[in-house]
């Protein structure tokens, strides 16, 4: 017998579990969405953060919204019957590269396309973000110029999807990524650059928008991942202390403009 448990919190949220898959009911009713989890949960993030799901709860849920959790790294996806429930999905970042073949990722791509034909709001950030750039046809490898990693400043171009809200023309964003995508296909409309990356945001239709940055990230985030990392060997001790020295010197990203173009694009208040 699967287990079950509810826990409320003083905001009145109610947490359901059922063994490894989470469902966030804000309310009892409204819209519902999906996070696809490609990465593990840190030690710490979950303690501090109740995983990266709560990152994203944190930075995305509104009162009267239903939020479930689907840890694909892991082959955790949703059934086909139930994928037109969702309203949308976001993709999360990864250490893993969407350029590569994995299992997973191969069955993640089977399900992009499967949304892109269902015309449903999908929104990739980080590995997300390049993930949703090779399920449309574009091309995504290693970047040229190395990691990025820190707080980058972002160029917004002007696009019909800024319209029904204001945008500065620059916005800060907390970046960690060495792959990046190349080349999009012809219908997307690439919507940010930066001096590193030239495709740091992009749409495609009115229905998928990828972010490179971590709009979702903290700073206490960023260091612990990048200390997390260099244990691990995955990045090497030079580029992490150039990294750390860039982190003293910068400012908090504007997640307040980030968290009103996620919300406002993935619940269909742009168009």
């Amino acid at each position: 017998m699967e287990s079950l448990y509810c826990i409320e919190t003083s905001e009145t949220q109610n947490i359901i579990a059922r063994e490894e898959r989470i469902v966030v009911i804000i309310m009892e009713v409204g819209m519902k969405f999906a996070v696809l989890q490609c990465a593990e949960d840190s030690e710490y993030v979950k303690k501090r953060y109740g995983g990266y799901f709560g990152v994203y709860l944190e930075m995305l849920a509104e009162e009267g919204e239903t939020w479930a959790v689907f840890r694909v790294a892991r082959g955790e996806f949703p059934a086909e019957e139930e994928i037109g429930d969702f309203d949308g999905f976001v993709i999360t970042g990864s250490c893993c590269d969407a350029h590569a073949n994995d299992v997973w990722i191969c069955d993640l791509l089977n399900l992009l396309n499967k949304l892109d034909s269902m015309k449903k709001k999908v929104l990739g950030i980080c590995f997300g973000h390049q993930i949703l750039g090779r399920a449309i046809g574009g091309k995504v490898g290693r970047n040229a110029k190395g990691w990025d990693i820190g707080m980058t400043d972002v160029q917004l171009f002007p696009s019909k999807l800024f319209n029904c809200i204001e945008m500065p023309p620059f916005l800060d964003v907390i970046e960690f990524h060495q792959d990046e995508i190349h080349e999009l296909p012809p219908k997307a409309e690439v919507l940010a650059c930066s001096n590193k990356t030239g495709i740091e945001m992009f749409r495609y239709g009115d229905h998928i928008m990828g972010i490179q940055g971590h709009p979702e990230y903290t700073m206490d985030i960023l260091e612990h991942l990048l200390d997390r990392l260099t244990k691990r060997n995955l990045i090497q001790d030079e580029t992490a202390s150039v990294a750390k020295a860039r982190m003293k010197e910068e400012r908090q990203p504007n997640k307040e403009a980030w968290k009103k173009l996620c919300i406002s694009f993935l619940k269909g208040r742009l168009l």
